[in-house]
């Protein structure tokens, strides 16, 4: 299985509040995020990784190509500028069109052992043919704009929602998709959307079948506070 990092923002709101660490370099319990998700995909068993890094972050790239040499995973970096995590999705859809894949964003914080069991789920899945994607959720609210995720009684996904009056799960940024996934990413791309969230929506649209997988807990990193509270998360 691959892996895939979207790691093109500018974490602006990081930067107006101080920090001058690029976010992918950001330390959380004596790891830099991007080295968190790169140790966790290789002890997966990952047949390769892409990431996507925007090209004023020289430090992450610099960081990325020394690290190439660290882990036994082959390593595929992109350094492009792109308009959103949608196009950084896309400019790393031509190493990802082979084989079931994982995305994330660079900043998700999660607990190890609730992702293996989410790789091990995704993979199930994806043998059986049942699904063509397994996304991850919470039930834990902490975003400014959160997705919400409705589903039925089974988990399976049945709306991706700016706002909801009940809401039971918001998206975690980490999605595990099969090739044909990519199909639509294309055509969002073409239409000129702009969204990650719309880019979900239209995966069911187009008959895609998506299951949820509830986390206990997924941070983002956006804000300094949030690298205390990454921090309190791991250690408990």
């Amino acid at each position: 299985m691959k892996y895939a990092v979207i790691a093109a923002g500018e974490g602006s709101r990081l930067t107006k509040e101080g920090n001058t660490t690029p976010k992918p370099l950001i330390e959380v319990h004596g790891e830099r995020l991007v080295d968190r998700l790169l140790r966790i995909f290789e002890a997966q068993g990952a047949s390769e990784v892409a990431i996507i890094c925007n090209e004023q972050m020289t430090q992450v790239r610099e960081h990325l190509l020394a690290v190439q040499q660290t882990y036994r995973l082959p390593l595929r970096l992109v350094v492009k500028s792109t308009l959103s995590s949608m196009h950084s999705m896309w400019e790393l859809s031509p190493w990802l069109d082979d084989e079931p894949f994982v995305l994330t964003t660079v900043d998700t914080v999660f607990r190890e052992e609730e992702f293996d069991a989410f790789v091990q789920s995704f993979t199930g899945l994806m043998s059986t043919g049942e699904a063509d994607g397994l996304m991850g959720v919470t039930d834990y609210i902490d975003d400014e704009k959160p997705l919400y995720v409705s589903t039925d009684d089974d988990l399976w996904i049945t709306a991706f929602l700016d706002q909801c009056d009940h809401p039971r799960y918001v998206s975690g940024g980490i999605y595990g998709l099969s090739p044909r996934t990519l199909t639509t990413l294309g055509h969002c791309v073409a239409r000129g959307e702009q969204r990650m969230r719309n880019y979900q929506r239209a995966l069911l649209l187009d008959g895609c079948r998506l299951k949820a997988w509830p986390f206990s807990k997924v941070l983002d990193v956006d804000h300094v506070s949030d690298i205390q509270k990454a921090e309190t998360f791991l250690q408990g």
